[in-house]
């Protein structure tokens, strides 16, 4: 049960339609669900918005499987899963309907939801090389009920590619940036959109790049107001802060 699920079901004892008793019921379990290697936050949607979703690097792949089919009979729609190894995802799919995306390594289980945000999430990309950061981000935003717009590939080492596309920067609710080498692509979106930047270092660049450490430092020391930055990699955490920013606006209280 999420947020949203939880007030329209208070709404519902308001007006009579259902009863105290049988809300309760609906609402009474546990915060988390203790499964002996892990203990499943099942209240994660009501307080987040959000639910809780399955890292699945350092799971076993039956672990994986027990974890998502516990919160399948917790009644989540979808199931998010990152950082998923192929060998997990075709163990994991003759039990539950997978969806497995090799690119970014997610999993998800259940159905991209409807959009639900109040715009655009843009993701790009410098180069082809971050897009399995950015499909980690994409599928992330879309799973959390946003409309997302993929800009890949255009880079600071080309600039018409990125100029090209100034309609859909200009008109964002969020952007994500995602890029690696020295980073420049976060100030270069950062100086021209209007709404807030994520910034996503990757660990994609030669020697000096330090798996990521140059793209960090240039993001974190931007000119461009308006710049936030995630961990190197972290495609995830970037999506979802995307999507908590996309859902501010006309959220009732």
């Amino acid at each position: 049960m999420d947020k949203k699920e939880l007030q329209n079901l208070l709404e519902q004892v308001a007006e009579g339609q259902v009863k105290p008793e049988a809300a309760l019921l609906q609402i009474k379990t546990e915060p988390y669900k203790d499964m002996g290697f892990a203990k499943l936050d099942t209240h994660r949607g009501i307080r987040q918005g959000m639910a809780e979703v399955i890292y699945g690097a350092g799971k076993t792949k039956e672990q994986i499987v027990k974890i998502a089919q516990a919160m399948v009979e917790e009644k989540e729609k979808t199931v998010l899963i990152t950082r998923m190894s192929k060998e997990a995802a075709d163990y994991v799919g003759e039990f539950l309907d997978l969806h497995y995306d090799e690119i970014s390594r997610t999993g998800m289980v259940g159905q991209i939801p409807k959009p639900d945000g109040v715009g655009k999430i843009v993701v790009a990309t410098g180069g082809t090389s971050d897009m399995a950061v950015a499909e980690e981000a994409a599928l992330t935003a879309e799973v959390y009920g946003n409309e997302v717009v993929r800009l890949y590939d255009v880079g600071v080492a080309g600039m018409h590619r990125l100029m090209d596309h100034i309609e859909e920067i200009m008109s964002a609710r969020v952007i994500v940036a995602i890029a690696g080498m020295e980073g420049a692509l976060a100030s270069v979106i950062g100086g021209m959109a209007d709404c807030p930047v994520i910034a996503v270092p990757t660990s994609v660049g030669y020697g000096a790049n330090f798996g990521g450490l140059s793209a960090l430092l240039s993001m974190l020391n931007s000119c461009a107001s308006g710049v936030s930055v995630v961990n190197i990699d972290n495609g995830f955490g970037a999506g979802y802060l995307a999507s908590m920013i996309n859902h501010l606006e006309g959220r009732k209280e």
